[in-house]
Parts: C-alpha cells; sequence; structure tokens
C-alpha cells in the first residue's frame, strides 16, 4: 500500500477519536444534569417530608423499592402543596421582604435553624443504592474552614428556599447504607462522640496495590475499579477512634458536612456487596483536619504500634500487655540473680588472656561457718547456728509456685493474649527481614574491615554437650581398637560371677579388633530412633552391648572410669587445638546414693580432668519411677536428700568434702534431663510433699523442676554469701512433650536446652523474646529424635531475636566429624542460608549464655561485654557489626516499651541471669 492511502485512513482514525471523545463528553454532562435535576427534585421533597415519614436508616432498599416509594411520595406531596399553597405563599412573601431589609436578628436565627433542621433531614434520609455516592467529591477534600464560614454567613443573609437553587450536591447528603456491623457507625457531626462508617476502597491505575496513604490528587484519574474484598481500606473492626482523638476531629468537622476522610486517594464508597477485612487495613485519621496525612504519623501508626487510636483495642490490648507484664513480673520473683554481678565483683582494667590456674586441683582449706541446715518439705532450709529459727534465705512454696503457673497457663491460653503475641512475632521477624534488606551489606562491609576476625577465629561454645557422647564415632572405634590392642588382660568388669578381662569380654562377644569398624559399633543415630526415645538411649552401648558401655563410657565401674578419663582427656586436647571452640559438658549425678558425689568428684581430680576450655554440668536423669520399682528409693524425698545434702555439707563445711569442693568450681550449672515426651499428670496447686510421694509413677516434670529450682535457689544464696561460684538451673526443655514444661522452665530457669516447643505457643515464645532465656539448641539432635530439620524453628527464633544458640548435644550419636560444633554451624548455614554476620552473631549469643567466667567473657567480647547494646560490643573480638546489635537492641526496647506502655525502665547492664 502506497503513502497516498495511508494518510486519508490516518485522517479516518483521527476523526473517529475526537467523534468519540465528544460523545462521550457529551454523555458525561448529559448524564451530570440527570443526575443534578433527580437529586434537586429529592431535596425539594425531603424539605416538606415530615420527620415520622422517614424509613429506620439501617435498611437498605432496592431500586424497585425505591421508585415505587418516590412515586407515592410526589404524589402525597403535590396533594399537600395544592392545599397549602396560598397560605405559605404570603408568608414566603413577608419573608422575602424581611430579607431584603436585612432582617431581624430572631428572623436570621430562625431561617438558619430551619436550615440546619433541613440538613439534618437529608442527612438521615435515604436514597438510592443506584446513585452514585456523590457526597464524597474529591474537591470537597481540599475544603477549609473558611469555605464552611462563608456558607454560614450566606445563609443567614438568604432565605431557605433560595438554597434550592444552588449548583452544587448538598453536602449533608449522605452515603449510601450498606448492611454489616457498620451499618450503624455514622459520624455526628455536632456531638462529641464520633463514630466512623464503614468504607470501601477504590483502586486506581496508579495505585494498584492500593496505598492507604496516598494523595487525593490520584481520583482523578480515569479507570477507577472497586477493590477486591480482601482489599476494603477501613472496618468497624479495625477503624475505630479513641475518645480523645474523636473530640479532636469532631472539632474539625462540626460547622462541615463533607467526612475529612480520604482512602487511597479516592472516593471511598459504600456498598453492600463489600465487606470489610482485617488483614490489610490500617487506621489513618487526619489529625491537622486539613486533609493532609501527617508522615510522622503514618510512621507510627505502621511501626510503632504504642500509638493506639481506637477505644474497644486501646482497652483489649492494654489488657493483654498487662498480663505480659505480670507474667513477666512472676519471672523475676523467682528466677535467682547474684546480687553482686561479676562484672562488679572483679573488675579488671587489663582484658589481657586470662593466666591459668596454676593447679586447678589444689584443696584451699576453708574455715566452716556456724550455718545449720535442715530439710522441711523437701526443701532445705538454712539458719544461721543450730537453734535458730529465722530462715534466712526463704523461698517460694510450692503451692505458691503451682499457683503461679497455673495462672502462666491461663494467660497462655487466651485467644486475645495468643493473637498479639503471634503479631508481635510476626512484626519482629518482618522487621528483622527489612533490616537485612537495608543494611546486610553495610554489615558485610563491617566484618570485612575487622583485622584478624572470622568465623573461624571467634570464640563459640557447644553450650549443651552430654559428656558420654562427646566424642564422635570414629575416635571411640579407634579408642577400643587401641585398648584392645594394648591393654587386653586389662581387668576391666564383673560379670556372670566372675572378673573377665577386655580380651575375654570380646571373645564372649565373638569379636575382635579386626572386626569392629563404625557399622559395627552401632552407635550412631538412624531413622530407627525418630520418636523413639528408648533406642536412642540404645545407642550409647556400642555394638548394642551394655558391657561395653560400662566399661568404656562409665565413670564408677571396675577400673573407676580410667578408659573415660582418658578418651575425655583426648576429647579435650583436640579443643584445646582448635583453640577458638569451648564446650560445656553434662554430667551425670543419678540420686541413688549420697556418696554420687564424693566419687565423680574423686574420679576428676585422680584423673586430672581439666581445660580451660571446657567447664561443667551436672545433669539428673528423672527416673525415680525406675529406682522405686528397684526399690532403691521409697520416696522422692530420697532422692532430693542424695543430691543436695552432700552439696550443702560441703558449701557449710569444704573440709568435709574436700575433692567434691574443688570440683563444685568447675561446675556451672544442674541439668534435668529425660525423655520429655512420656505423658504425665499436670500438677495441681496442693500436691502431696516429697515424703508422701511413694507411690510408682514419675512425678511431673514441673514437680522436679521446683524442688531441684528451691533448693538450688537456697544453696545458690548461702555459697554467694560465703563468696563461692553460684550454680545455675538449666535444664532440658521444650524438646518434647507438654508446653507445660516451658512454662514452668520460664518461671525457674536461667536458660534451657533445646525449647523447640516454644513454635506451639506463641505467648511464651514472646515472653522468652522479652526475658532474652537462652535457648541452646540441637537441630541435628532434634532431627534424629523429635523434629525434622526443615521443620525446626531456629532460623524463625534466630530472626524475632530470640537468645539461641548451636550446640551440638551428641556427637557420638550424631556428627561425623572432629569438630561436631563447627558441623552444626556449617549445615545450618547452608540450609537456612545464614551469612558470616548470622554465625557470628550466634557464636557470640552462645558466650553469653555460658557458664565461663567473667574472665574469660572478658577477654572473648570485649572488656564492656557486660553493656547492653552497640556500647558492649567489640567488633574485633565478635565480629558481629555493631549496627547488627545496635538493631537488635534497639528492637528489644522498643518491645519492652510497648509491654509497659512507654514506662520501661531499659538496664545499661545485661541480666545477670542469662
Amino acid at each position: 500500500m502506497d503513502s497516498s492511502t495511508s494518510v486519508p485512513s490516518l485522517h479516518l482514525a483521527m476523526a473517529a477519536l475526537v467523534g468519540a471523545s465528544l460523545m462521550a463528553i457529551s454523555s458525561f454532562c448529559i448524564h451530570k444534569r440527570s443526575v443534578d435535576q433527580v437529586i434537586d427534585r429529592l431535596i425539594e421533597i425531603r424539605r416538606e417530608c415530615p420527620p415520622q415519614r422517614r424509613r429506620p436508616r439501617s435498611r437498605v432498599f432496592s431500586d424497585e423499592e425505591e421508585e415505587e416509594e418516590e412515586e407515592n411520595e410526589i404524589v402525597e406531596f403535590e396533594q399537600e402543596k395544592r392545599g397549602r399553597e396560598v397560605e405559605v405563599g404570603a408568608e414566603e412573601g413577608e419573608e422575602v421582604e424581611e430579607c431584603e431589609k436585612g432582617g431581624s436578628p430572631e428572623h436570621i436565627m430562625m431561617v438558619s435553624k430551619s436550615f440546619d433542621e433541613k440538613m439534618e433531614v437529608l442527612r438521615n434520609s435515604r436514597i438510592s443504592s443506584s446513585l452514585p455516592n456523590v457526597a464524597l467529591r474529591n474537591e470537597w477534600f481540599e475544603e477549609d474552614a473558611k469555605f464552611d464560614q462563608a456558607v454560614r454567613e450566606r445563609v443567614q443573609t438568604c432565605s431557605a428556599s433560595s438554597l434550592d437553587r444552588l449548583n452544587f450536591i448538598p453536602l449533608g447528603l449522605p452515603p449510601l447504607q450498606t448492611s454489616g456491623r457498620g451499618e450503624n457507625q455514622t459520624f455526628s457531626h455536632a456531638g462529641s462522640t464520633t463514630r466512623l462508617a464503614t468504607y470501601g476502597r477504590l483502586m486506581t491505575p496508579r495505585s494498584p496495590g492500593g496505598n492507604a496513604f496516598e494523595s487525593a490528587g490520584d481520583s482523578e484519574e480515569e479507570g477507577t475499579e472497586p477493590a477486591d474484598e480482601d482489599d476494603i481500606l477501613f472496618g468497624d473492626e479495625n477503624v475505630n477512634v479513641s475518645a480523645d482523638l474523636s473530640n479532636d476531629i469532631a472539632t474539625k468537622v462540626q460547622n462541615s458536612f463533607s467526612l475529612p476522610f480520604r482512602g487511597d486517594g479516592v472516593n471511598c464508597v459504600q456498598d453492600k456487596n463489600y465487606k470489610a477485612t482485617g488483614n490489610e487495613a490500617k487506621p489513618c485519621v487526619d489529625l491537622h483536619g486539613k486533609g493532609k496525612v501527617d508522615s510522622a504519623l503514618v510512621r507510627i501508626l505502621e511501626n510503632d504500634p504504642v500509638f493506639m487510636n481506637t477505644d474497644s483495642t486501646n482497652v483489649e490490648e492494654e489488657e493483654v500487655r498487662k498480663m505480659v507484664r505480670e507474667c513477666l513480673e512472676l519471672r523475676d520473683n523467682y528466677v535467682y540473680r547474684e546480687e553482686i554481678a561479676p562484672w562488679t565483683k572483679e573488675p579488671v582494667t587489663d582484658p589481657s588472656t586470662p593466666k591459668a590456674r596454676t593447679d586447678p586441683f589444689h584443696f584451699e582449706p576453708v574455715e566452716k561457718t556456724a550455718h545449720h541446715f535442715r530439710m522441711e518439705d523437701g526443701v532445705i532450709r538454712v539458719y544461721a547456728s543450730e537453734g535458730g529459727t529465722v530462715e534466712l534465705f526463704p523461698v517460694a512454696s510450692s503451692t505458691t509456685f503451682f499457683t503461679d503457673m497455673h495462672h502462666l497457663l491461663k494467660v497462655m491460653s487466651i485467644g486475645n493474649v495468643r493473637s498479639a503475641c503471634h503479631h508481635r512475632l510476626r512484626f519482629l521477624e518482618e522487621k528483622f527481614r527489612l533490616h537485612l534488606l537495608v543494611n546486610a551489606e553495610r554489615e558485610f562491609l563491617a566484618q570485612k574491615g575487622a583485622p584478624h576476625r572470622d568465623f573461624y577465629n571467634i570464640r563459640k561454645v557447644d553450650t549443651h554437650v552430654h559428656h558420654s557422647a562427646c566424642m564422635n564415632q570414629k575416635h571411640l572405634l579407634r579408642f577400643i581398637k587401641s585398648k584392645l590392642r594394648k591393654e587386653p588382660d586389662e581387668v576391666v568388669i564383673f560379670r556372670d560371677g566372675k572378673y573377665m578381662t577386655l580380651k575375654e569380654v570380646f571373645e564372649s562377644l565373638d569379636l575382635t579388633g579386626y572386626d569392629l569398624n563404625v557399622d559395627l559399633l552401632d552407635v550412631h543415630a538412624d531413622k530407627s530412633t525418630f520418636h523413639r526415645f528408648d533406642k536412642f538411649n540404645l545407642k550409647y552401648n556400642p555394638c548394642g552391648q551394655s558391657r561395653l558401655r560400662e566399661i568404656f563410657l562409665k565413670q564408677d565401674n571396675l577400673i573407676q572410669g580410667r578408659f573415660l578419663a582418658e578418651v575425655t582427656k583426648q576429647v579435650l586436647s583436640d579443643l584445646e587445638a582448635s583453640k577458638y571452640q569451648m564446650a560445656e559438658y553434662r554430667v551425670s549425678i543419678y540420686g541413688r546414693k549420697q556418696s554420687e558425689w564424693d566419687q565423680l568428684a574423686s574420679w576428676f581430680i585422680n584423673n586430672e580432668i581439666y581445660s580451660e576450655n571446657a567447664v561443667w554440668l551436672i545433669q539428673l536423669p528423672r527416673l525415680y519411677n525406675v529406682y522405686k520399682e528397684m526399690g532403691i528409693v521409697k520416696s522422692f524425698q530420697n532422692i532430693l536428700d542424695n543430691v543436695f545434702i552432700p552439696l550443702f555439707e560441703v558449701t557449710v563445711d569444704p573440709n568435709s568434702h574436700p575433692q567434691l569442693h574443688v570440683f563444685l568450681l568447675m561446675v556451672v550449672g544442674f541439668d534435668l534431663v529425660d525423655d520429655e515426651s512420656k505423658p504425665e499428670r499436670r500438677p495441681t496447686k496442693h500436691m502431696p510433699k516429697p515424703a508422701e510421694w511413694t507411690n510408682e509413677f514419675n512425678p511431673a516434670y514441673s514437680y522436679y523442676a521446683y524442688y531441684f529450682y528451691a533448693n538450688l535457689y537456697t544453696l545458690n544464696q548461702l555459697r554467694e554469701s560465703k563468696g563461692l561460684p553460684t550454680i545455675k538451673l538449666r535444664p532440658h526443655c521444650g524438646e518434647a512433650g507438654d508446653i507445660d514444661h516451658l512454662a514452668a522452665a520460664f518461671l525457674l530457669c536461667n536458660n534451657i536446652s533445646h525449647g523447640i516447643n516454644l513454635r506451639k505457643s506463641p505467648v511464651l515464645q514472646y515472653l522468652y523474646y522479652l526475658a532474652q532465656i537462652g535457648l541452646a539448641m540441637s537441630p541435628l539432635s532434634n532431627n534424629s529424635l523429635f523434629l525434622d530439620y526443615h521443620r525446626n524453628p531456629f532460623p524463625a527464633f534466630f530472626q524475632r531475636g530470640l537468645n539461641v544458640s548451636l550446640s551440638s548435644d551428641d556427637p557420638l550419636q550424631i556428627h561425623l566429624t572432629k569438630e561436631p560444633l563447627v558441623e552444626e554451624y556449617s549445615v545450618a548455614a547452608q540450609v537456612w542460608k545464614l551469612s558470616a554476620c548470622d554465625l557470628c552473631e550466634i557464636a557470640r549469643n552462645s558466650v553469653y549464655q555460658s557458664g565461663f567466667s567473667h574472665l574469660a567473657k572478658l577477654h572473648w567480647l570485649g572488656n564492656k561485654y557486660f553493656l547492653k547494646g552497640p556500647e558492649g560490643n567489640d567488633i574485633q573480638k565478635t565480629n558481629v557489626p555493631s549496627m547488627r546489635i545496635a538493631f537488635r537492641h534497639e528492637t528489644w526496647k522498643d518491645e519492652m516499651q510497648y509491654v509497659y506502655s512507654g514506662r520501661a525502665r531499659i538496664p545499661e547492664e545485661i541480666d545477670p541471669a542469662m
């Protein structure tokens, strides 16, 4: 086709476009004129309508009902008008004459009052649901008090009938009524109580996402269309105005007949087909009365929920915050804290490498004190002297504890508390993601600028390791082979009525050193152990033989634990060679007899088990039912006596158990272990005393926890008064079983191991975050026992800011390498895509959670490690950027201020209970 043919086609297209535009404009003008005429007619009809003819406002009419009723009202109006025409005409002539002369004040007031009454009629009357919502024209959003004043002055100088000729829609025309809960919620322009109507939101091409704070000018664009039901802006459940704020808004609008609200920059409409939802809605109140949203207010509303603007929400949320505060105060009443913090007792100006103890096994005689103690109702009471009657270190009774625990459980079950805590946790998670989006690169650059430090040469503490499984399976296999080769004639066990050498033991099993391999050793957890704690415990038996466990992994055997001591020294040597890895090993006390303490202490001292890279915790298996069935104990009181009486004896008089006194200087915590998934009955307020617990059933977890807490609390008070190191309660908790385990631990414990069941309780999870209780989590161990790795809540806990660290738990059953802790970090980093900064932050948390001395932490973390926030962080030591620590600290402070309604006292130093 040539160019001469294309030109006429272009002309035709332009002509068609112009013609279509003209037709559209003319159609719009005709439609607008028709609408104006209909509304003017309705105004005239409603002005003369008596009040008794009004319909209830809450009703919504169809178009057919509207038209039929309008026709009836028009006929009635015409009949009444013809009957009163002469009388009204005479009165109107007098009014016009009076108005032209200026009118009397009484007459002007009467006319103004008449106008107000008629406007009230218009506001309370209904209109057809088929008409557009013209009451909210966009240009009125920009009107101010000057326009309102001009209208009133005009009213005072003109007759009411002259308003018929105004060429705009009356400002008092109400929006369309909708069904639903918000149908009776409207603005009262003259009253002090302001109620808010339910509005829908329109979406424009410029704002497809429906930004609630977009300017009103966007409403001028064509192509606006109603949003989906999920995008409704305001709803009765999420847009309410508090009393004080309502009064301010009522003052702004009492002289105006347009609503000072804007939604998404377009007309807010009402329609019975739209229902408000609470997901995306955000309250947006114009505090300035000029149709412009304050940017600072937007920031507060979006990012700082401390600013509350609804009466009903205020009451409910304040109740939630009050209950959360009560729970935190309950923990403060129970958990043990040293009266004098370690950094106060041991001020150090030179944080150089702490000097190793010259002889950690040397006993310094200590003078006995006059303290006297006795066991009463399961708790040891300490008195100043033997004849003393005043208890020196009182502790809360069991009835009080169980009452408080049930109160905590009640709070955890309340729906609005659960919802509020869930929302706060989601907010924390999204806040961290936003922080990473903005600052991840800067954090990485800050780490690059820290000389010498990286993940490999910062201190990391394995905060949860069982001593009997502290070596990997290859290490144990090599050790067994070496002993079988070097010491085959060593008498190692008494079994079947005779003493047996190591060689005879293996011959009885039909095994030789050459036959042994990792698969035959069979100590590694596999699929068969998932949700089978009994099978997992059997993995402690090499080759499935309990006699091999007794020989190689027990310290109270015929050879007095010599083999276990040797393999322990090898593990400690590997730990020291790595230099930057530390561990907290758990050794067992069973509570079967009081002499267990002296046996354990002598094993440490005689075999010289000590390392600057390791500290020790005591774990007590919850096996009362087993001991009761075997006849070892008669009541639960026997276990408490066997565990705690030796500890009080050595504290009051160290000379009575010198080796135990030296050993306790290396002990930093107390642990409770066993299968939490076993069913149990929840304790009541009035439980039997330990001496009365003589049945064969095992006490509940919280029963164990309270009596061990109460005795440790008293013991720590006594030891601190004598200048001795204290012992923290750090049990296994929340790995499986009931959620009340975590509730008891929240009240009583300094920190816990595992805690994966916190994912089931948003309330407890939020409380653990606020209290910053340490969680020593072991995702690989959980993967073998109770929870698949990809379902582990560790990454969510970390993002939300809980105080989490990684630990290996059982390297013998779980890990494959010589460095199980690094293996734990490596898998977590790959699966959850943790950055170098994340790994260093987790390592830093592990040092804080650990029981290492103040001098060690001073060297590992910096000379101000005990200060909160970035002031306590030294990137040269921790390799954690200060902006990450600042973010964590500021976020935690904001949450505390939210919970305490802006009245929280934020300490400058870390909590000694950590």
